[in-house]
C-alpha cells in the first residue's frame, strides 16, 4: 500500500500530513515527492517517517506521471500535502478498493464541508460547473471532479496516461475513469480550510481555463462524435442564419443580390458536412483505442495474477 503526497512549498503542514497517514495507515509505505520547494520541505517529511523522492519537472501533473509509473503498490491513496484532507477517511477509501468495489474513490468534499470552508472567490461555484459539465457530458455521476483525495488499484494507476501537467490532472482522472468504464466510488470527506500562513498553488482564473480546456480536449479525444457534431450543428446554424434570407429573396425576386453572403453560407455548411463526417472517422477510431485499451487492461489483470501466485509458492 501507497500513500502518494504531490509537495510544493509545503513545510507548515507536510509533516503533519505524514504523521497523520502513517497512523492510520500504519502497514503503508509515505511516498513524498517533492516538487522544487524552496523551503524546507523535503527536510521536514523525512523527519516525519516520509520516503521523500523529486521531481524536477513542474507541475502536478509532472509529479503523478513519476508517481505511477515508480511505485508499485496493491492500493494508492493520493492526498494534498495541505493538510486540508482528513486521514481519517483513508482506511474506508482503501477498503473499498482492496474488496474490489472500485477502481477509484473519490474523496467527495462538496457533499460534506467545502462550500463553508473553502474561502477562495469562485472556487466553489467553479468546483460545481466543473462537476455538471464532465457528469453531462460523459455520463457520469461523480460527485467531485477536482478533489485531491483519492484511493486507487493497481489497474487505475498503471492504464492511466497522464497527459495534463498542472493541477487538470483530477479532471483528466475522472474523465478517464468514465470512458474507460473503470468502476468509481464516492466517499464525502470532510474538507477543512489551509492553515494560517499556507498559501494556495491554484490561480483561480488561470487554472481554471486550463481545467476547461482539458475537458474540451478530452470530450474531442474520447467522443468525437459529440464534440465534432456540436461544431457541425454551430456551422449549420450559421449558414441556414446567412443563406435563409438570401434564399427568400431569390425566390420572390429571381435575384441574389448578396452573393458574398450567399458564399459564406454555403462554405459554413460545406464546413458543417465535413465536420460531421471528420466526427464519423475519429469515432471509429476512438472505439478500436477503447478495445485495445480492454485487451491490455486484461493482459496487465493476467501478468499481475501470474506474479501474485510466483510470489506465494515462493
Amino acid at each position: 500500500m501507497a500513500v502518494l503526497l504531490p509537495c510544493y512549498n509545503e513545510a507548515q503542514t507536510i509533516g503533519q500530513v505524514v504523521e497523520d497517514f502513517r497512523a492510520v495507515l500504519p502497514q503503508a509505505t509515505v511516498y513524498v515527492y517533492d516538487n522544487n520547494s524552496t523551503d524546507a520541505s523535503a527536510e521536514v517529511a523525512v523527519a516525519a517517517g516520509a520516503v521523500v523522492r523529486g521531481e524536477p519537472m513542474q507541475g502536478k501533473g509532472f509529479v503523478m506521471r513519476s508517481m505511477f509509473r515508480d511505485i508499485e503498490a496493491d492500493c494508492y491513496v493520493l492526498a494534498d500535502a495541505d493538510n486540508t484532507y482528513p486521514a481519517e477517511a483513508a482506511p474506508a477509501m482503501v477498503e473499498a478498493v482492496i474488496a474490489g468495489r472500485a477502481d477509484m474513490v473519490v474523496g467527495d468534499r462538496l457533499s460534506s464541508t467545502y462550500f463553508t470552508q473553502n474561502k477562495r472567490r469562485f472556487h466553489s461555484g467553479g468546483n460545481v460547473l466543473v462537476r455538471k459539465l464532465v457528469n453531462s457530458l460523459f455520463g457520469g455521476s461523480v460527485s467531485d471532479i477536482m478533489t485531491g483525495y483519492r484511493a486507487f488499484s493497481h489497474t487505475f494507476v498503471k492504464s492511466f496516461p497522464v497527459l495534463s501537467t498542472g493541477f487538470e490532472i483530477e479532471t483528466e482522472m475522472t474523465i478517464f475513469a468514465l470512458e474507460s468504464r473503470l468502476r468509481v466510488a464516492s466517499q464525502p470527506v470532510e474538507y477543512r480550510d489551509r492553515p494560517p500562513g499556507s498559501e494556495s498553488k491554484l490561480s483561480t482564473i488561470p487554472d481554471g481555463l486550463r481545467v476547461l480546456k482539458t475537458i474540451a480536449k478530452l470530450l474531442k479525444d474520447y467522443r468525437p462524435m459529440l464534440f465534432f457534431n456540436i461544431l457541425a450543428l454551430l456551422c449549420l446554424v450559421l449558414g441556414l442564419i446567412l443563406g435563409l434570407p438570401v434564399g427568400v429573396e431569390f425566390f420572390r425576386t429571381g435575384l441574389v443580390p448578396r452573393l458574398p453572403t450567399l458564399l459564406a453560407a454555403f462554405f459554413c455548411l460545406l464546413a458543417g458536412l465535413q465536420l460531421f463526417v471528420a466526427g464519423l472517422i475519429l469515432d471509429t477510431q476512438a472505439r478500436s483505442r477503447r478495445q485495445a485499451f480492454e485487451l491490455a487492461v486484461n493482459q496487465l489483470s493476467s501478468l499481475r495474477a501470474f506474479v501474485v501466485d510466483q510470489a506465494r509458492r515462493r
